[in-house]
């Protein structure tokens, strides 16, 4: 049976490399669980820690109650956003669901590559002003 469901990624080879990253990570349906302090320490430290081993730097980020913000450049030609985020998010949600028993995460995230014409600082000032 076909699906009509749209592919949310692009090719694997888009994902490797020193490219910058606009990346929108959603709770579980939507719910407030970065608004407890506890998650939302989890959530960073995890951040800051998988962005280090996986090889990317972190531009710019922003927890909000109900989801995550973040500018990432792979600092290494190998560096790979997939694997990145995917270790930062089962990391995150085995912890979290230890604990509460509950999904932290949906299924996917928002990812944007971000071209040439981009401005990085345009989309570093939508992230730290997103919660005013």
């Amino acid at each position: 049976m076909p699906s009509n469901r749209k592919q949310p990624r692009l090719p694997a080879q888009y994902y490797i490399g020193t490219k910058s990253h606009f990346i929108t990570i959603c709770c579980d349906l939507r719910q407030p669980y970065l608004a407890n302090p506890e998650t939302a320490e989890l959530v960073h430290e995890c951040l800051i820690d998988c962005a280090q081993r996986y090889s990317f730097v972190l531009h710019a980020y922003c927890l909000m109650p109900d989801h995550l913000h973040l500018l990432a450049q792979g600092t290494h030609p190998l560096a790979d956003l997939t694997k990145f985020i995917r270790i930062l998010k089962s990391r995150t949600a085995f912890e979290f669901c230890h604990r509460d028993g509950r999904r932290l995460w949906e299924m996917s995230y928002y990812d944007h590559i971000l071209r040439s014409s981009d401005s990085p600082e345009d989309v570093a000032h939508y992230i730290w002003w997103n919660p005013v």
